[in-house]
């Protein structure tokens, strides 16, 4: 394991229960009975407890849009053919896509970074060049990459959040774009769970049933073939992931270790978020989960975290929308934190005996 990747780790510290005591204290304070703004309180003491700080804010969010190709794709696993990505990344830096409308209503940056599209792009100034290779191989033939590949993906996410840090973002989200990721996806959750490839795959980009079932039958041809080991999840993403899910995985262990709140969208940075749990389970301490994808795999990430998703809208875009629209509740309870009363300081009673 490269020195970059076991420093993060052995940097990542379960959030602090004192901390968690303190907020909800000054939380009961404020003019309201105790608990009466539900999930709000819990979201406000969470994002406090992480960013470890009496006088919590939000000023600058920011949604992070790892993008790669599969090598998959030639199984005919997809409903677009892995020319999408590509177009996407474009659309991306037109301002035009789903993540890009969400975000400017939250005040959000978009950075997309490429970590292996398979296409050259000209320079940009929201796209930074971090690519691999020219997309993953075939799974269903060969390992999607090598070791040194896969360490290499988590050690760019790594040095993203620490780049974030530094710039003073102190909401993260995560977002991505690949197509065949879900068939990606879709293999590492059967891995992580032990249940059959069919339980936790679903249609993606919108396949038909006869596509479905093909796309199933790659996945456990692969997973027969490279046979990952469910107690190294670094095996797991080179035997049979993405470098836009290995992206996801080094970025949620480098916020974590710099005490930074991350949002999570869907099904592929579910598995980016997985993998990373299962290196360091105190990540999941540092996690928003944000709404349930439609995708059946991302159930086992709710399992893991043991908490709920924010919302269920139906879902299953992916780029980050669900995380980013997840921005506003946090944002809210965040203020509700710092600019409510308290029962003190408006002179109202707080109901309790004397």
């Amino acid at each position: 394991m490269l020195d970059i990747i076991r420093d993060t780790l052995e940097s990542i510290k379960p959030v602090s229960p004192l901390r968690l005591k303190n907020a909800q204290t000054h939380l009961d304070s404020l003019t309201k009975p105790p608990g009466s703004l539900g999930l709000l309180e819990e979201l406000a003491k969470k994002y406090v407890a992480i960013c470890d700080t009496d006088s919590p804010s939000i000023n600058r969010k920011a949604v992070i849009v790892f993008a790669a190709d599969h090598g998959v794709t030639e199984e005919g696993i997809s409903a677009y053919p892995a020319e999408v990505t590509p177009q996407m990344v474009q659309n991306f830096l037109a301002g035009g896509a789903a993540i890009n409308v969400l975000a400017r209503q939250q005040n959000a940056e978009v950075l997309v970074v490429d970590i292996g599209v398979n296409h050259r792009f000209a320079p940009h100034p929201d796209l930074l060049d971090r690519k691999i290779a020219f997309g993953t191989r075939n799974m269903a033939k060969e390992p999607a990459m090598t070791r040194a590949q896969a360490e290499e993906s988590i050690t760019i996410g790594i040095q993203m959040a620490a780049q974030l840090a530094d710039k003073g973002v102190d909401l993260l989200a995560t977002g991505e774009m690949g197509i065949g990721n879900t068939t990606a996806s879709s293999a590492i959750f059967s891995v992580l769970s032990g249940l059959p490839a069919g339980q936790v795959t679903g249609r993606g980009t919108g396949i038909d049933d006869k596509t479905l079932k093909n796309k199933i039958s790659v996945i456990l041809k692969a997973l027969e073939k490279h046979k990952p080991n469910p107690e190294d999840p670094i095996d797991i993403l080179a035997k049979v992931g993405g470098f836009e899910i290995g992206g996801i995985m080094g970025f949620l262990l480098g916020a974590s270790a710099k005490n930074i709140p991350v949002v999570i969208d869907g099904l592929i940075s579910s598995a980016g978020a997985s993998l990373a749990i299962k290196l360091n389970p105190s990540v999941k301490d540092y996690i928003f989960p944000s709404h349930r994808s439609v995708e059946p795999g991302q159930n086992v990430f709710f399992d893991l975290i043991q908490s709920p998703p924010l919302f269920d809208l139906q879902m299953r875009l992916g780029e980050g929308t669900g995380a980013v629209l997840a921005f506003g509740l946090i944002e809210a309870a965040v203020n509700i934190y710092s600019e409510m009363a308290t029962f003190q300081s408006a002179g109202i009673s707080d109901g309790t005996k004397t």
